[in-house]
């Protein structure tokens, strides 16, 4: 069985976080993703303390998918240091499992 990772990416506003899922699953980089928001982030940057709002791409795609998607989310977002974590999925329903690997091969 193909490994599944959940890959997930903050954007400053709905519209560019739904631009970056339609991206990814338009180019079978991903299966699929949802977009989630707004959330309440805290955070350090630049040697700054700050909170603000954000939203949450979450995709599904395989390991041997993984570098490329990354790749374009990277060249799509407006930040120069995106959030962008990944990890793989310990367990799923097979047909959705298989589903995630049909929907993303080259």
């Amino acid at each position: 069985m193909v490994a599944v990772w959940q890959v997930q990416v903050a954007a400053p506003n709905e519209e560019v976080a739904t631009e970056l899922a339609r991206g990814a699953v338009e180019a079978r980089l991903a299966a699929g993703g949802q977009v989630v928001g707004p959330l309440i982030t805290v955070f350090w940057h630049l040697g700054e303390f700050g909170t603000g709002e954000e939203w949450q791409v979450i995709l599904k795609t395989t390991d041997e998918r993984y570098p490329e998607l990354e790749k374009h989310l990277v060249q799509r977002h407006e930040w120069k240091n995106p959030e962008i974590t990944a990890v793989p999925l310990a367990a799923g329903l097979a047909p959705y499992l298989d589903w995630v690997q049909r929907t993303t091969s080259k």
